[in-house]
């Protein structure tokens, strides 16, 4: 017959330790908080300028314009990236933003678009001590991603004015929506469909300051 061991009051005890340190470890392991991936920064950008050739020379007729710091409206105008799985519900991406608030962003590529376009002497970007003859006014209505649909797709748009900057009149207005489907349901799908966007609203934009300035001459 095999012999049975009785456990001391000492082992019992040690035994009890040993179970209530491995318990209140794994207590410990169930209530630590999941480590946060750190935040992922995107840029608008258009990585073709810089290969781009030389713009057209313009006229020397042709006005000097100067762009505006571009605006936001309210809830665009922050470094969040906002996205929309209902109507009218903002939502924004946890681990992922903009690398600065989309309308400082802006301003370089309205200066690189404007020059590209070859109607104007002289782009500027305000603030400046130079004047010009015309000032382009602009405003951020919306940029964001829309799951509405699948796949996915990017806004933006954007409202513009063309002011006299002698008169303060204003020439034209318009405002420009760019709709582009996104290659993933994802931020970064969202970032590189708002990239070509901004694109498209930036080459409308051109096509109408160019129009509105042609004929408009620096002494009038």
């Amino acid at each position: 017959m095999k012999t049975m061991h009785k456990m001391s009051g000492a082992q019992l005890c040690r035994l009890l330790l040993v179970s209530l340190g491995l318990s209140a470890l794994a207590a410990c392991n169930a209530l630590s908080p999941t480590p946060t991936p750190p935040p992922a920064f995107f840029s608008l950008d258009n990585p073709g300028a810089a290969s781009a050739s030389a713009p057209p020379v313009a006229a020397a007729s042709a006005p000097t314009l100067v762009i505006s710091p571009p605006r936001a409206a309210a809830g665009f105008d922050s470094q969040r990236i906002i996205y929309l799985r209902d109507p009218y519900r903002l939502e924004y991406f946890a681990n992922s933003e903009w690398v600065d608030p989309p309308a400082r962003m802006l301003g370089p590529l309205l200066v690189s678009a404007l020059e590209r376009s070859g109607a104007f002497r002289a782009v500027i970007q305000a603030p400046g001590s130079a004047s010009g003859d015309l000032r382009l006014d602009t405003q951020i209505i919306r940029l964001q991603q829309e799951f509405q649909t699948q796949p996915s797709h990017a806004r933006f748009a954007l409202r513009a004015y063309l002011v006299d900057e002698k008169t303060r009149r204003v020439l034209a207005w318009r405002e420009f929506d760019a709709d582009v489907a996104a290659a993933s349901d994802d931020p970064y799908g969202g970032v590189v469909a708002a990239n070509k966007a901004v694109q498209t609203v930036l080459t409308d934009l051109s096509i109408f300051c160019a129009e509105t300035a042609r004929g408009i001459s620096p002494s009038k």
